[in-house]
């Protein structure tokens, strides 16, 4: 009993104090009230004698009421499913080549998908400015073939390569890593039985690398919905995510206590289908 307190110590102690405890006093914050001061609301819990509860559920019942809180969580879990879906689709080929690559250009390749976060992340969406405004390289190229210029910045297709560009390494790492365990005698067995290389991959292949693909999706899906900078700086003005609006809120509005029941809202929102990915990969 003692051995394993010594081993489960250290790890339940930092989950205590780095999750349990800040979502414990978000909790707190969500049932408070905004006020003048810093922090700029009034403690839900006071101390009179003894504890005196005097929280309010003004922050949750103005979530409920308003639909405008509404759409920006089901326009944030709409565009990070979308996300999750592309850099699904982008890391398959991408780990199926590292994988089959020689064993001497494996890394090298891997270095290649971790190579953007060598550079900051705000360096990486100026760049991707620079392609998609007016007069920059993807309207200058078009310009050379007689289209355009065409409107490239600020939409929802500048938001889904900024979103894709940030976030395709996460799924491209465990495909990466699961594909690389895999055996390959069942595809060669596959293949000798006369099945095309189509049939290899959707009968062995993908059935096999089904429960790196959901985490691969959890590691893109969770932190794209709440994902505030690309919206921000590429996305259209029109485009109301839940990041944006948990961000305004805390800074501008300085509504400390509505900004925690957005969070907690989001974490709720996240679970479902997070236990949902997680029971596929259990199955597959």
């Amino acid at each position: 009993m003692r051995r394993h307190l010594l081993i489960l110590g250290p790890p339940l102690a930092w989950l205590l104090l780095l999750v349990a405890a800040p979502l414990g006093i978000l909790g707190l914050i969500a049932f408070a009230e905004a006020g003048p001061g810093v922090p700029p609301f009034i403690p839900p819990l006071a101390w009179e004698g003894g504890p005196v509860w005097q929280g309010s559920s003004e922050s949750l019942a103005t979530l409920l009421a308003d639909s405008y809180y509404l759409e920006a969580f089901l326009r944030s879990l709409l565009t990070a499913f979308v996300t999750a879906a592309l850099c699904l689709l982008l890391a398959y080929p991408m780990a199926l080549g590292i994988a089959g690559a020689r064993p001497g250009w494996r890394l090298p390749l891997l270095l290649l998908v971790l190579l953007p976060f060598w550079t900051g992340f705000l360096p990486r969406l100026g760049a991707w400015i620079g392609l998609f405004r007016d007069g920059g390289w993807v309207n200058g190229m078009l310009g050379l073939l007689g289209i355009g210029p065409l409107r490239l910045l600020y939409t929802e297709a500048a938001l889904h390569a900024g979103m894709v560009h940030a976030y395709l390494p996460f799924a491209v790492l465990p495909l990466a890593t699961a594909l690389l365990r895999r055996d390959l005698a069942l595809e060669e067995a596959a293949a000798d039985l006369g099945a095309t290389p189509f049939t290899v991959f959707r009968s062995v292949t993908l059935p096999l690398s089904l429960p790196a693909a959901a985490s691969a999706f959890l590691l893109v899906f969770i932190p794209a919905a709440g994902e505030f900078v690309i919206p921000d700086l590429l996305g259209p003005p029109e485009a109301l995510l839940v990041g944006r609006v948990l961000w305004s809120e805390f800074f501008q509005n300085r509504d400390w206590p509505l900004a925690a029941a957005l969070a907690l809202a989001l974490l709720v929102l996240l679970l479902p289908p997070i236990l949902l990915f997680q029971r596929l990969g259990r199955r597959a």
